[in-house]
């Protein structure tokens, strides 16, 4: 819990102790000095209190009288101070939510080549915890408020809002950033959203999920790079649990996600190297630096190369896949200080 919040609780308890302390000495006094009933007594002392101005239930003898004059200031006292207390706590407390917006904003607007995600349901969760699992900067935009609570269990970074307008689209960074992923349920929805990306972020690598295969040309005609069809890829890969299980099982062991067991990087070979001229995959030596093994090469045309050969000259703006243990992979990143 926030301590300003914290702070203004506990003058509120207090505030709500003194009003019941207050409202117990009034009864008791009229109980006793004027000789109410209970009822006549809490009457009393709750309009003494109030201030409302109702008539007393029998006519105030000196000694009710004085005790009445002191039971009203001492009421005025502490019904304006509960009542500062409790105005106090409400301002407050939209403060501090108006603060953590404002500090979380500031952090997103530092990102630079960061990943925005449109939509947090299960296919966008899965693709924060990937990220995050990377160490990759990422936003998340989503319309519902109701999720506001689990992306903060989350720690993840976002915005609410509708990506459907450029406001909201913008305030997530979306020209900084390098990548998109939209992740709605409704393939119109993530059409229109696509292609408002596109119009901002010319350059931006755009991943779209769609639900209906007749979705998929509209999605890359839209702008989108690559376009996900969750459904069709469960299949094959239940599929492929049947036809080659071995296999299969051995890739989803590469492909786990968690803090320390990350199993296959893409590097581009400018982090390798300081100079690319005349340097290969031998010069490299990741095997005995890290020991990790290199296990595909995309050159600059994007084009893959699966088990490239030793002597294979690195271009610049190429990538290398490496394959290794957890640990190795650790060592690769902090050999070379790579940071995604």
């Amino acid at each position: 819990m926030n301590p300003l919040i914290k702070f203004f609780r506990t003058r509120i308890y207090a505030a709500v102790f003194l009003m019941v302390f207050i409202l117990l000495v009034g009864v008791a006094g009229y109980r006793l000095i004027s000789g109410y009933s209970w009822v006549d007594a809490v009457y009393m002392t709750v309009i003494t209190m109030t201030t409302v101005g109702f008539g007393e239930v029998v006519p105030l003898d000196q000694e009710s009288k004085i005790f009445t004059i002191v039971l009203i200031l001492a009421s005025v006292l502490i019904m304006g101070y509960a009542l500062s207390i409790i105005t106090e706590y409400i301002l407050s407390k939209n403060n501090v939510e108006e603060l953590k917006y404002k500090r979380m904003q500031k952090q997103i607007d530092s990102f630079k080549n960061h990943v925005v995600i449109c939509g947090y349901g299960r296919n966008g969760k899965q693709a924060a915890t990937k990220l995050r699992a990377h160490n990759k900067a990422f936003v998340v935009i989503e319309k519902n408020k109701e999720m506001e609570e689990r992306l903060q269990l989350d720690n993840a970074p976002y915005v609410i809002g509708n990506a459907n307008e450029d406001e909201v689209l913008m305030q997530a960074g979306i020209e900084r950033a390098s990548s998109f992923i939209s992740a709605l349920p409704n393939d119109a929805d993530n059409l229109f959203v696509v292609l408002s990306t596109r119009q901002i972020n010319k350059d931006i690598n755009i991943i779209s999920r769609a639900s209906n295969e007749s979705s998929y040309n509209k999605l890359k005609f839209a702008g989108a790079n690559n376009v996900i069809l969750p459904d069709k890829i469960g299949g094959d890969h239940m599929a492929s649990l049947v036809v080659v299980p071995g296999l299969m099982e051995f890739l989803d062991n590469l492909a786990i996600v968690g803090k320390t067991n990350i199993n296959i990087e893409e590097v581009a070979v400018e982090k390798l190297f300081t100079n690319q001229v005349n340097q290969t995959i031998k010069d490299l030596d990741l095997r005995k630096k890290t020991g990790c093994t290199i296990i595909g090469y995309k050159d600059e045309n994007g084009e893959y190369i699966v088990n490239p050969e030793a002597e294979l000259q690195l271009a610049p703006n190429s990538k290398i896949i490496v394959l290794g243990r957890p640990e190795q992979i650790e060592v690769l990143n902090s050999t070379y200080n790579i940071d995604y």
